[in-house]
């Protein structure tokens, strides 16, 4: 089946923000929260992908957060649900949500987002919302794919960020959600410097709240929670 007639994949980013009235829970009652939370991960994980990140200490407004890439928006739901049955789940409240589909870009066919691969999770995601001016897409296709081509070449020069494009017009906020994936976060901040001074620059409204997120297992994460 060819790229064009793959049906989409959907992803759901959600962060969680954790009540510090979590920390007075007793260590025997979060080491079974933990494990109950870490056995519901893995199930959903047999229905479609999930990662989890931690984001503690690197975000005021969140302590972690569930990737979800699955063929329907509706398995996303059903874990969210699970996850308040839960005894953690009593605990923690959305402070971010962010839908996306995938599609075949219109500017480089042949890119294949990491997600939709077969290669492990790398440790760092930054996870960002974008969204173009309505001017952009006034231009005229071919002046957009020259400024793209442009923009292409200088992720190119850095092989070590691997990048998860996926579109959100007409299902949220924003038009993109960005996903890139690292070992080395420098390398990503350079990445992003030499983005700037691109010409595709001049037509982006917002790309924020861009968060960095470092891969862990879910048990690991609530242990870190205090």
């Amino acid at each position: 089946m060819s790229e064009e007639n793959k049906p989409p994949v959907f992803l759901n980013f959600s962060f969680y923000k954790v009540d510090p009235k979590w920390r007075w829970i007793n260590d025997m009652g979060k080491d079974e929260a933990a494990k109950e939370f870490a056995s519901l991960i893995e199930v959903a994980n047999t229905k479609m992908k999930v990662r989890t990140y931690s984001t503690l200490g690197l975000r005021a407004d969140s302590d972690f957060m569930i990737w979800c890439i699955s063929d329907t928006l509706e398995k996303t739901q059903v874990l969210a649900s699970k996850i308040y049955t839960t005894i953690f789940g009593k605990y923690v409240a959305p402070s971010h949500v962010f839908i996306s589909a995938s599609r075949p870009s219109a500017y480089a066919s042949k890119v294949t987002p990491g997600f939709m691969t077969d290669e492990k999770p790398m440790k760092y995601a930054v996870v960002y919302p974008f969204v173009k001016s309505r001017e952009w897409y006034l231009l005229p296709f071919e002046e957009r794919k020259k400024m793209m081509e442009e923009h292409i070449a200088v992720g190119r020069k850095f092989p070590q960020v691997r990048l998860n494009t996926t579109y959100s017009f007409g299902i949220d906020d924003q038009d993109f959600m960005l996903a890139f994936e690292t070992e080395d976060l420098a390398a990503f901040q350079e990445l992003i410097m030499q983005l700037r001074e691109t010409q595709v620059s001049k037509y982006i409204v917002r790309d924020t709240p861009m968060i960095v997120c470092v891969n862990k297992g879910a048990e690991e994460i609530i242990k870190s929670l205090g």
